[in-house]
């Protein structure tokens, strides 16, 4: 009686009439896709960028801050490090991917 009314049911959900052949998963993942491109790696690669001709434009004489917060001049600028001057007659040799900012010329005469 009742499995009579249920099997007829059955077969016609297996059926498989209509539909997308991947259904709505593949718009799901595409657009997973596209948000974790623009809200993760795109924002994330354009900082390194910037980062990169950061370091690769210090000169002597640029004032920055490093990203312990040591804040200095330039005294010189070797392949892969810089010699930092902190104070007067005080130099550090830091790497230079350690360097977070480039400060305004005279911004440590004025702190």
């Amino acid at each position: 009686m009742i499995i009579d009314f249920l099997i007829p049911a059955a077969q016609a959900a297996d059926s498989g009439i209509g539909g997308l052949p991947f259904g709505p998963d593949i718009f799901i993942i595409l657009a997973f896709g596209l948000i974790f491109y623009f809200i993760i790696w795109r924002p994330q690669s354009k900082r390194a960028k910037e980062h990169k001709d950061l370091v690769g434009n210090l000169a002597k004489g640029d004032e920055v801050v490093t990203n312990g917060g040591l804040m200095g001049k330039v005294a010189k600028v070797e392949e892969q490090y810089l010699l930092l001057e902190v104070a007067d007659g005080v130099e550090l040799k830091v790497q230079k991917h350690a360097v977070t900012a480039a400060l305004p010329k005279g911004t440590i005469k004025k702190i």
